[in-house]
C-alpha cells in the first residue's frame, strides 16, 4: 500500500497514466470520483434547491417554462436558470423546445417517492451539523440541531415515555412512516411472512411497516410495541387504515418486558440507532419473549454493504454521531450479538437494494 501511494502521489505519475492507453480509463474514473466527492455537498443543495422551491413538484403535474417555475419559486429569471443547469447536470430536470423543462430520469424517480422527499427535508438538520465537521467531531457524539430532534430516543432512555409525546417525536413518527416503505418492500419480497402466525414488530412507530404487511398477508395477526403515547397514536392510524385488529403494546424496549406469544418478533431499522448495550440487552428480551423455534428477523442497512460501503461507515456512521447514538455495523457484528443472546441458526437472505436494507433472520 504504501509503495502504491508514493506512486498516486507522484504527480508526474499521474500525468503518465493519464497518456497511457492502459491505464487512462482507470486513472479518468479515479478522478471523476474523487472530483464528486469534493463536490458533493453542491449537488445534495442543487437537489434540496429544486424539491424546496417546488421544480421537481411542478414538472411532475406538466411541462413549465423558465419564467413559470421562476415566478412559481420566487426567484429571478437568471436564479431559476441558473438552477436549473444545476438539476440537469445530475439528470434532475431536462429542457424541452420553447424553453420548457421535464422531469429527467432521477427527477422522476424521485417526484413520487415520499420517503425520499421525507430524508431530504429531514437531512436539513444533519447537513447543519455538518457545516462544520470539525467542530462536530471535537463536541462528541449529539449536541447539535440532529440530536435535538431525536427527543424519541432521549425520552425512552430515561424511561419517561410521557416526552415521547412532545413535536420532535411526531416528527420522528412521520419521517419513518413516509420512508418506512421502500424498506418493508425490501423485507416482504425477499422474506415469506406467511409462514409465520403472529407477528410483533418491536419499535414499531405508528405502524407503518406492520400496515404494508397486513396489505400482503391479511390472515397474519399483528402487533407492534412502542413507547405507550407512541403505541396510542398508533392505534388512531392504524384505525383510519382500516386495521384496528392490531394490538399496540405500550412500553420502553430499553426497560419492560416484551409481549409473549408471537412466533416471529420484527425489528425494522431499530438497533443501528442504538449502541451496543442498549442492543445486547434488546435481544436477550427477544429472546425470552419468543417461543422456542421462534423467529427473529432483522431489517436495516448495514456496514460492510458491497457495493455500498461509504453509505454504511461515512454516511451512517457520521449521521449516527450526530444523533448521539449507535453505529453503523456489520452483519457479522449482529451474528456476534444474536449468537450472545442465545440465538442459533443466524442466515442472511437478499434483498433486491441491499443499500437500502439487508437482512438477517434468526431462530431461537
Amino acid at each position: 500500500m504504501l509503495w502504491r501511494n508514493r506512486w498516486l502521489m507522484n504527480p508526474g505519475f499521474q500525468r503518465w497514466s493519464m497518456r497511457l492507453p492502459l491505464l487512462r480509463g482507470t486513472a479518468r474514473h479515479h478522478a471523476n470520483e474523487m472530483f464528486r466527492t469534493i463536490t458533493g455537498f453542491v449537488y445534495t443543495k442543487t437537489l434540496t434547491a429544486a424539491v424546496d422551491l417546488g421544480v421537481i413538484a411542478t414538472l411532475a403535474e406538466a411541462p413549465a417554462s423558465t419564467a413559470d417555475l421562476a415566478t412559481a419559486g420566487d426567484l429571478s429569471l437568471p436564479a431559476m436558470q441558473r438552477l436549473l443547469a444545476a438539476a440537469q447536470s445530475i439528470d434532475l430536470v431536462e429542457p424541452l423546445p420553447g424553453d420548457r423543462w421535464t422531469l429527467g430520469q432521477r427527477g422522476a424517480a424521485l417526484a413520487k417517492n415520499q420517503g425520499a422527499l421525507a430524508m431530504i427535508e429531514h437531512h436539513k438538520l444533519f447537513y447543519d451539523d455538518l457545516a462544520d465537521p470539525v467542530a462536530a467531531l471535537r463536541r462528541g457524539r449529539g449536541g447539535g440541531k440532529l440530536a435535538a430532534f431525536w427527543t424519541y430516543a432521549e425520552a425512552a432512555g430515561r424511561g419517561d415515555p410521557a416526552g415521547a409525546a412532545d413535536p420532535g417525536t411526531e416528527a420522528y413518527s412521520r419521517l419513518m412512516a413516509a420512508s418506512q416503505p421502500m424498506v418493508a418492500e425490501q423485507l416482504l419480497d425477499a422474506y415469506d411472512f406467511g409462514r409465520h402466525r403472529r407477528l410483533l414488530d418491536v419499535g414499531g412507530g405508528h405502524g407503518a411497516f406492520v400496515a404494508e404487511v397486513a396489505a400482503r398477508h391479511p390472515d397474519l395477526e399483528l402487533a407492534l410495541f412502542d413507547l405507550p403515547p407512541v403505541a396510542a397514536q398508533a392505534r388512531h392510524v392504524l384505525a383510519s387504515r382500516g386495521l384496528p385488529q392490531v394490538v399496540a403494546h405500550g412500553g420502553s424496549f430499553r426497560d419492560d418486558d416484551l409481549p409473549a406469544g408471537h412466533d416471529l418478533i420484527t425489528l425494522v431499522r431499530i438497533l443501528h440507532d442504538h449502541d451496543d448495550a442498549v442492543v445486547a440487552a434488546l435481544l436477550a428480551r427477544i429472546h425470552a419473549a419468543l417461543p422456542p423455534g421462534g423467529t427473529l428477523l432483522i431489517g436495516e442497512p448495514m456496514a460492510g454493504t458491497p457495493g455500498a460501503q461509504a453509505m454504511g461507515d461515512a454516511y451512517f456512521g457520521l449521521y449516527l454521531w450526530a444523533m448521539g447514538s449507535g453505529r453503523p455495523r456489520t452483519a457479522q457484528a449482529y451474528r456476534k450479538l444474536l449468537q450472545a443472546a442465545g440465538f442459533a441458526h443466524i442466515r442472511e437472505i437478499a434483498t433486491g437494494v441491499p443499500m437500502v436494507a439487508r437482512l438477517l433472520v434468526a431462530r431461537r
